[in-house]
């Protein structure tokens, strides 16, 4: 009972994300007031949901329910309590739904402390990212579902892959993803000030404190990722060159480039400036992806 509720919970979410994306952007720009604030309570709705949802996965693998199919491949009922949660995001589907919940937190995160943003940016942020809360969630619903019953449950699960079973697992993606998807905030910012044609010193202080938070989570994550790749299987090889590795390390030095126009408070945000650091700052999160 409670997975369906996990899993009808994250169908919520997604029509949630659909409002979200479409109504603030449609009321920002006819300047009608009544549509732009749909977009705070629809981004806060959207992240409960998806909290709920991630909630009840978390639960099916710490009792051991084998009549998710995901809980089979990915957990053993003799697995210490610590593998059991951190094996919630050591396969593709969960860590797709703890990529969600994260970016569905730092939506939330734009209603409950953009108080000081203008009502037509801060409308356009948050239905920024609905929009991206919408390609990721239809994404995980229709090709990477993490809710598929079995019919006839087996009575052990497969175990987590042994290469996980660290406590680098536990603590590396949580920080990597609050990282990567930290970008996102960096990323609707730049699209909202694109549309809205204002790319100023007023934006560069808005964006501020998201792309610093953004930038030490995923500078944390790679630093956590490469200690444990580095005790865990050791430098060379496929490992040296592992293209995650490789592109987190990317997507970091494209919005290293880019953050110091940003982040400066002395910075002359000159025209060039500004549209080349909004470029680099949208060139992250795709890379990031």
């Amino acid at each position: 009972m409670i997975v369906e509720l996990g899993h009808f919970a994250l169908i919520l979410a997604f029509s949630v994300a659909l409002v979200q994306s479409v109504l603030p952007l449609w009321g920002a720009h006819r300047r009608n007031a009544a549509l732009m604030a749909v977009a705070e309570p629809a981004a806060v709705i959207q992240f409960v949901l998806v909290l709920s949802s991630f909630a009840a996965l978390t639960y099916a693998f710490v009792v051991s329910d084998f009549s998710l199919l995901l809980v089979v491949q990915n957990s053993h009922t003799l697995k210490p309590m610590l593998y059991k949660v951190s094996g919630v995001w050591g396969n593709h589907e969960g860590s797709l739904l703890l990529w969600v919940l994260i970016l569905s937190l730092f939506g939330a995160c734009a209603a409950w402390f953009g108080g000081n943003l203008p009502p037509t940016l801060k409308a356009r942020v948050i239905s920024v990212q609905g929009m991206i809360g919408v390609a990721f969630l239809a994404f995980m619903l229709f090709t990477s579902n993490p809710f598929l019953r079995l019919e006839v449950p087996p009575l052990d699960g497969q175990d987590l892959n042994p290469l996980l079973q660290d406590p680098g697992l536990a603590f590396h993606p949580p920080f990597l993803y609050l990282g990567y998807v930290g970008l996102s905030m960096a990323f609707s910012f730049a699209v909202a000030a694109l549309i809205e044609g204002r790319v100023d010193a007023a934006w560069g202080r808005w964006v501020r404190p998201w792309t610093l938070a953004a930038w030490i989570f995923l500078t944390i994550g790679i630093g956590l990722g490469s200690w444990w790749a580095y005790y865990e299987l050791g430098w060379g090889g496929f490992w040296f060159f592992f293209f995650a590795r490789a592109l987190s390390s990317t997507a970091t030095s494209f919005f290293s480039i880019g953050q110091p126009d940003v982040v400066n408070p002395h910075c002359n945000m000159n025209q060039l400036i500004s549209f080349s650091a909004t470029a680099l700052l949208i060139l992250s999160l795709v890379l990031s992806i």
